[in-house]
């Protein structure tokens, strides 16, 4: 007897997609306002809760891949063209590189500006590398692109998760939703 495939993501993988993607949208929203403020102590208090963030995202997107790496994602429904489910993987790759590259390159540019990441306000974290103004011009503007790329992504994500749930009327959203209602035919 075969066993039976589960229809959706475990409570723990949606439980860490959903605190994600809170995390991700408060550092981008932070990350934005800060961008455009005057130095002052607002901006470094809204700076270390963007870095407290970024590392926090790191940790989680570090655990979310070993949960994913231990509990396979449902199955796509059957009615899934092949290029989608290539698409869907693509953009899942790329989330996933990207909440990676993105903290990272932040320390980075942190450690390169001379401004430590103390996590918390309690744990600092060492350097990644030494100070190096040019360096930490560039790895500003990667950081930002990355965000920008990140922006991309996750509003193909989203845009993809939606047009399965309205258009397509399947159940792939659902999949991932913490509460689901059972679907009229």
């Amino acid at each position: 007897m075969k066993p039976k495939t589960a229809t959706r993501y475990t409570g723990v993988a949606i439980g860490l997609h959903w605190l994600m993607a809170a995390a991700i949208v408060a550092g981008f929203a932070l990350g934005w306002t800060m961008a455009a403020m005057e130095f002052s102590p607002q901006k470094l208090r809204m700076m270390s809760w963007h870095k407290w963030l970024g590392i926090t995202i790191l940790g989680l997107v570090a655990l979310r891949l070993l949960w994913r790496l231990t509990h396979p994602a449902p199955p796509l429904p059957a009615t899934v063209p092949l290029w989608q489910r290539g698409a869907a993987h693509a953009v899942h790759v790329l989330l996933y590189l990207l909440m990676f590259a993105i903290p990272l390159s932040g320390w980075l540019y942190s450690s390169a500006s001379g401004v430590p990441v103390v996590y918390l306000g309690l744990w600092p974290l060492p350097d990644l590398i030494g100070v190096d103004e040019d360096l930490a011009d560039r790895l500003r503007s990667l950081h930002e692109w990355l965000n920008y790329t990140l922006l991309v992504a996750v509003a193909v994500h989203v845009g993809a998760a939606l047009k399965h749930h309205l258009i397509e009327r399947d159940d792939v959203l659902a999949r991932m939703l913490p509460i689901v209602g059972r679907r009229e035919p």
